[in-house]
């Protein structure tokens, strides 16, 4: 099977997305043609350096590339500022110049935290996107959206910093656990949600073939996903109109992940999944959209083994009862959303499956009560 290229059209800063099969093997011809000198710095975690490590090695010699390689450790708790710091403090010591280029190989930490770095470092060098999660696949190494998380919230602290390449190697999933696996195929619903109901169609069709790893089909799933995202990108590349539909689901997905202090108890896809399900019930509530459509939506997230809204998440983490959940706390973690204005909130709604919009200035007082009639206390 052959690789899928699709453009990202930002003028100058624009760049190439591949997708395909064996990509790792061919990752050095591919990235010498960037390379100011044969020699680029890997930034990876210890769980994807023992499982694919060695492909991209491997890769880089074929093309006479020497490397350098800093391993971080795995999870969320890496994308802090302290992390960072020290992050960056390896990178200058190791000789990283500003003609270099890094490569982020792992998940959307890694290259979030990577990005962010090589956005700073030198005031600012390349940077490659080697995601190895299909979350990352399918969102984080697309767009240039670069950060590490505060104590007041996610991504808070961060950049708009576009990769100069990425590679989707479609063979590096196969190691990803089946629970990571699920939690980036809620990211691929989240574009058929938003925009693109065909693609929702044939999700509902195809799932398991995604979720089982059959090649055809999460190539489809995957290069689908990025052309959606490269589009919106290529209209909005620094949020400020369209692109905060990409955001679908997230406001409330942040605001559970920090209830969860961001710990592998509640996967960032998961909270996604789970804040995809409220927003269309929230939709319908307020007579937006149709029940239908919501019911529709969540049935096809649990039925992928996701959560679809606050009873799943307490079924998920193991918690007594949605009574774990404060509405307020829920709320108070949503100001820190970086779509607020002017103190206002503002949500990705919907009208129908396919059809996504941005609403603002929404009333705290319809949130909170929706939250506690969804369950929270």
């Amino acid at each position: 099977m052959t690789s899928e290229t699709i453009d990202v059209d930002l003028g100058a800063r624009s760049y190439q997305i591949h997708v395909g099969e064996g990509l790792l093997e061919n990752a050095g011809a591919m990235i010498a043609p960037l390379l100011a000198r044969p020699w680029t710095m890997i930034v990876t975690d210890a769980n994807v350096d023992a499982a694919q490590g060695a492909r991209l090695a491997a890769g880089l010699a074929g093309a006479g590339i020497e490397h350098d390689k800093i391993v971080l450790p795995p999870g969320e708790a890496t994308k802090s500022f302290a992390r960072l710091e020290h992050l960056l403090s390896d990178l200058l010591s190791r000789g990283v110049e500003r003609s270099d280029v890094v490569i982020a190989f792992g998940g959307g930490v890694i290259g979030d935290i990577t990005g962010f770095a090589t956005a700073v470092l030198r005031r600012g060098c390349r940077f490659v996107q080697i995601p190895t999660s299909l979350l990352a696949q399918v969102d984080s190494s697309v767009g240039g959206k670069t950060a590490v998380n505060s104590q007041q919230g996610k991504n808070l602290i961060g950049a708009f910093h576009q990769p100069a390449l990425v590679l989707s190697d479609l063979d590096a999933l196969a190691s990803l656990p089946d629970r990571e696996r699920r939690a980036g195929y809620a990211e691929i619903v989240k574009y058929g949600a938003l925009g693109d109901a065909e693609f929702f169609n044939w999700l509902e069709a195809n799932s398991a073939g995604v979720l089982n790893g059959d090649a055809a089909a999460l190539q489809h799933a995957v290069a689908r996903s990025c052309r959606a995202k490269a589009a919106i990108v290529a209209d909005d590349e620094r949020e400020t109109g369209a692109r905060a539909l990409l955001n679908l689901g997230h406001t409330f997905g942040h605001a559970l992940e920090a209830a969860f202090g961001y710990s592998e108890r509640l996967l960032h896809g998961e909270a996604v999944a789970a804040g995809m399900g409220l927003a269309f019930d929230l939709s319908a509530s307020l007579k937006l959209a149709p029940t239908q459509d919501a019911e529709r939506l969540k049935r096809h997230l649990r039925g992928a083994g996701l959560p679809a809204g606050l009873s799943d998440i307490t079924r998920l983490a193991n918690m007594k009862g949605a009574d774990a959940f404060s509405a307020e706390s829920l709320l108070a973690h949503m100001y820190q959303d970086k779509k607020v204005e002017h103190g206002a909130l503002t949500f990705i709604l919907a009208r129908r499956i396919g059809e996504a919009f941005i609403e603002k200035a929404v009333d705290p007082s319809v949130i909170l009560k929706f939250l506690r009639d969804s369950g929270a206390r």
